[in-house]
């Protein structure tokens, strides 16, 4: 509730709660996602508006070897109940198999530690073109100095492949103190070799394609959503263009 409280303060309208799963530990199993509305009785309001915060379950998997995909690659009831799917491949063969052939929504990039293996175009493309997004942290960077050099570095290696595109930028924060607002966070986007127009979407309108396509994967048919145009000047719409052109002439 805490955690939330400072989200809707800084100005956030959607945080998702990660359920991480690691094959390498034993008996790790996938459960139900809780339900939103059992943890916090009483959302808060995002500021500025009328609406209550939204809450997305997310699920995490640590996997280490090729086995630990086959449970992707099955329609297991309980992964349909999430929101967003995330991997977390450990070697090169594994982050070529997430970009390629499984079915999430999320690729996540190790930024604590110097990554064994070096991005490949290939994958990263056909992760692009699917509509898979490639997740960077942001708190191992703001909690010691040793982990922000691995995060600069493992960042800047995959923007010269992805050149920026299809980026989004979370937290993983488990205390309140390490989270931080929305523009803050682009910033640091900036130190990680995205532009600003790229930071901003990293934040904002890559995180509501991640969620478009988490609810695309849940239905196997597709999403529709609408977008407003600005409307263009009565005159602009009505005076052909060769008209228009001789009378400013």
């Amino acid at each position: 509730q805490n955690i939330l409280t400072v989200c809707f303060s800084v100005g956030y309208s959607a945080v998702a709660l990660n359920n991480v799963i690691d094959f390498k530990e034993k008996k790790q199993e996938i459960i139900k996602p809780v339900s939103p509305s059992e943890l916090f009785p009483s959302l808060p309001i995002v500021q500025g508006t009328t609406k209550r915060i939204k809450v997305l379950t997310r699920l995490t998997l640590i996997v280490s070897d090729p086995s630990h995909c086959n449970l992707l690659r099955s329609t297991s009831a309980n992964i349909r109940l999430y929101d967003i799917i995330a991997v977390f491949p450990k070697t090169e063969k594994l982050f070529h198999i997430a970009c390629t052939t499984l079915d999430v929504d999320l690729v996540c990039i190790n930024v604590t530690e110097k990554l064994p293996f070096y991005f490949r175009r290939p994958p990263v493309n056909m992760a692009i073109d699917r509509g898979i997004y490639f997740e960077l942290l942001y708190t191992p960077a703001i909690k010691d100095s040793t982990m922000r050099r691995y995060t600069i570095s493992n960042a800047i290696s995959l923007m010269q492949i992805c050149k920026g595109k299809n980026i989004v930028i979370s937290s993983a924060a488990e205390r309140p103190l390490e989270l931080r607002g929305p523009y803050d966070v682009a910033n640091l986007g900036l130190l990680f070799g995205l532009s600003e127009g790229e930071a901003k979407a990293a934040v904002s309108t890559n995180c509501r394609a991640t969620m478009l396509h988490g609810e695309t994967r849940k239905s196997a048919c597709g999403v529709v959503y609408t977008v407003k145009k600005p409307r263009k000047v009565e005159e602009e719409e009505t005076v052909p263009a060769c008209k228009k052109a001789k009378t400013q002439a």
